[in-house]
């Protein structure tokens, strides 16, 4: 039988704790003991959040609005989203809290199913989730909404732009614009688009909250394209359990004459372990894959801090061409693998933009409540000193004229990339 991996988006969190956690949690604070814990993190987001010269977030206005709030705060899920707010003046994917609320967004990129930006004044769609709702749906990249649940795009963002800027940032907007799609956890979606001018309306949800109990049939799907070998990470890249199976189907795959090593499904990002076993064995020789900094540490004593990342060869080596698929289900770790990849030089990336998640997280736990949250703490880049979260696959696919062009059915990035391995089949 073969292993499932079930996902649950945090919606079932309570069912993890023990009892002791569960006392605990239902424990009513003080205001003093709200205020250390709001204090604690305003605090460490000041010192370690690595971002802030990206952002216009006014961070000594965030606490001038949201600390008085906590004079009025009635329960634990009335200060989680407090915490959910203060957090969003960040504008920020990677940077959230480690419980939720039933009527909290979604997390981007793992809980949602499409990706869409302003593009002079519209709202377009620019990538879709294979196998989601959206997808199933009927919505494809180019279409642009005009209204979700019967409210226009621009009012219905409303609730969602940061308060604390000092001037308009377009990435606010469009971070605003993917939290308002990713949707909450109990509350099914309508969106209203035209699709080349035409009205459109999409129900990603009618056949049932499919984002809050993600399944794969498997960590990895491989199988033989022809003469081409295939491997699809399933969203495990967090799983040191994957490197013995990834091994063997490498190893089933050794007499092929090219690999797809297909990314665009790992929003949920891993860890370096994983990620350094897989670029192992296809390396001869120890080499750099990704550029550390440590901003933290630099605000503090003005001495600043960075490092390369080397993997190491590991295993039997496998030395056709390759080419690794990404998209904007790529997150994270997944980036990691991919700018290492193409800054070792042993494969061509072939897709669309990233998720753009920035830097590495670390995380936290508030003193009193005991909730957890996590920020951006270390800058990653590029070995040749690009952002990780501005890489551009030098192969780039446009989604847009492929949707027009081409069947729905069709997978115009793997395409690509098989035409690519068909004329360097060594």
């Amino acid at each position: 039988m073969k292993p499932r991996i079930l996902l649950l988006l945090l919606v079932g969190l309570s069912l993890l704790l023990s009892p002791g956690q569960l006392a605990a949690q239902k424990a009513a604070l003080t205001r003093q003991q709200y205020q250390q814990d709001f204090d604690f993190l305003w605090n460490t987001v000041r010192t370690d959040y690595c971002y802030f010269t990206k952002k216009q977030t006014d961070w000594a206005q965030v606490r001038a609005l949201y600390r008085p709030q906590l004079d009025t705060l009635s329960s634990r899920n009335s200060f989680v989203r407090l915490l959910e707010n203060a957090l969003a003046e960040l504008y920020d994917n990677h940077a959230g809290l480690g419980t939720n609320r039933l009527d909290s967004r979604r997390l981007v990129p793992s809980g949602t199913d499409i990706w869409a930006e302003f593009v002079n004044g519209q709202a377009v769609v620019q990538a879709v989730r294979p196998g989601f709702g959206a997808a199933r749906s009927g919505v494809r990249p180019g279409m642009v909404l005009t209204a979700v649940n019967g409210q226009g795009i621009d009012a219905a963002l409303q609730p969602f732009l940061p308060r604390t800027l000092r001037r308009p940032d377009a990435a606010a907007r469009n971070f605003a614009l993917l939290q308002l799609l990713a949707g909450d956890h109990r509350t099914p979606r309508t969106w209203s688009l035209l699709a080349n001018g035409r009205p459109f309306t999409a129900r990603p949800d009618s056949a049932g909250m499919l984002l809050e109990h993600i399944e794969y049939p498997a960590r990895l799907e491989t199988r033989r394209l022809g003469t081409i070998g295939y491997i699809k990470v399933n969203n495990c890249l967090f799983d040191n359990g994957l490197i013995a199976p990834f091994d063997s189907a490498l190893t089933a795959l050794m007499g092929t004459q090219g690999l797809v090593l297909d990314l665009r499904e790992t929003p949920s990002g891993g860890n370096s372990t994983v990620a350094r076993a897989i670029m192992g064995r296809f390396i001869a020789k120890e080499g750099p894959y990704q550029r550390h900094e440590l901003t933290g540490e630099e605000v503090q004593t003005g001495i600043r801090r960075s490092w390369l990342e080397l993997v190491a060869p590991r295993g039997p080596r496998y030395t056709a061409p390759m080419v690794v698929l990404v998209g904007r289900w790529t997150g994270s770790m997944g980036e990691g693998l991919a700018i290492g990849f193409d800054g070792l030089g042993r494969a061509t990336v072939v897709g669309t933009e990233m998720a753009q998640l920035n830097g590495a997280i670390y995380s936290y736990s508030l003193p009193n409540s005991g909730i957890g949250f996590n920020i951006p703490a270390e800058r990653l880049f590029h070995v040749k000193g690009q952002p990780r979260e501005d890489f551009r696959p030098p192969v780039y696919v446009y989604l847009k004229s492929a949707a027009k062009s081409q069947a729905a059915a069709q997978d115009p990035v793997l395409e690509r990339a098989l035409e690519m391995l068909a004329k360097r089949k060594k």
